[in-house]
């Protein structure tokens, strides 16, 4: 089971990867995610009919409804904060101190709240990591995206914990068309509220309706195969697994999106974070 839970983790982090790229090179992030959440709700109610008619209608307790509420929040969060993030900084940077950050998070809440205890192979891991997160934030001129990718890694820690208590109420499928759905709703509602509130506007290319549907779909996929993987193996295992897209990400966009400034520095910094959350998991 939890090799199996590895395989789709493992496929999670490539869809994740691309979906990102995608969205960074695709126009205005936040107009590109209020068409994204929208397919993606789509994608995932279209799924839901052959699953339901499969497996039939699953057992849905109101606590896991009210945790996927509590989820979809900090999810509809985590796309405000990586769509600030990316307007401001690279991909290159943006992605490995958003991913990197949340399992460190993670180990900061456990050795704070409830007293755990590291090996010396984690503690090493927790250097790594705050050395990788360290470079990239360096790596970047003026550092006007670090504190929003720090805060799409909060985002992270939170809805993921909160996802592996929720996903083991119910059928993984069902909980993410619920996720989804309330996604598709919630974001252009807190958009607009920003916009009245914060005085946020959105700006630059509107984004295809088929570009949206590929990230959509892409957000559905990976996200669904997450909780899949959490309901086969434990967090400590899939999260881990789940961020080696950072250093593919990093190469992609230093490589491919030409994001050549401090590359070097960048790359050291998205291995060194890879490999701390490689130990975390140890």
């Amino acid at each position: 089971m939890i090799a199996a839970g590895v395989a789709l983790a493992l496929i999670a982090a490539a869809v994740h990867g691309t979906w990102n790229a995608i969205v960074k090179v695709g126009g205005d992030p936040l107009r590109t995610f209020r068409r994204a959440t929208l397919m993606a709700g789509v994608a995932a109610t279209i799924a839901l009919v052959p699953e339901l008619i499969i497996f039939g209608r699953p057992s849905v307790p109101i606590a896991a409804i009210e945790l996927c509420v509590v989820s979809s929040l900090l999810e509809t969060a985590y796309l405000v904060l990586l769509s600030t993030a990316y307007r401001r900084g690279e991909l290159s940077a943006v992605y490995p101190i958003a991913r990197g950050s949340a399992p460190l998070l993670a180990v900061g809440v456990g050795l704070v709240l409830f007293g755990e205890r590291l090996s010396g192979a984690q503690l090493v891991g927790v250097a790594l990591l705050l050395l990788g997160i360290l470079a990239v934030t360096v790596s970047q001129a003026g550092g006007r995206a670090t504190l929003p990718a720090l805060l799409t890694g909060v985002a992270i820690a939170s809805y993921t914990s909160v996802d592996r208590l929720g996903v083991r109420l119910t059928a993984p499928w069902f909980y993410g068309w619920l996720l989804f759905s309330l996604m598709a709703i919630e974001l252009p509602v807190a958009l607009a509220l920003a916009r009245g509130v914060l005085g946020i506007e959105t700006g630059g290319e509107v984004p295809r309706w088929t570009k949206s549907a590929l990230i959509g779909g892409g957000m559905w996929l990976g996200y669904f195969l997450v909780l899949w993987a959490l309901s086969l193996a434990p967090l400590a295992v899939v999260a881990p697994v789940r961020e080696t897209a950072i250093v593919a990400v990093a190469v992609w966009g230093v490589w491919r999106m030409r994001e050549r400034r401090s590359a070097a520095l960048k790359l050291s910094g998205a291995v060194a974070t890879l490999a701390g959350v490689a130990l975390l998991a140890v």
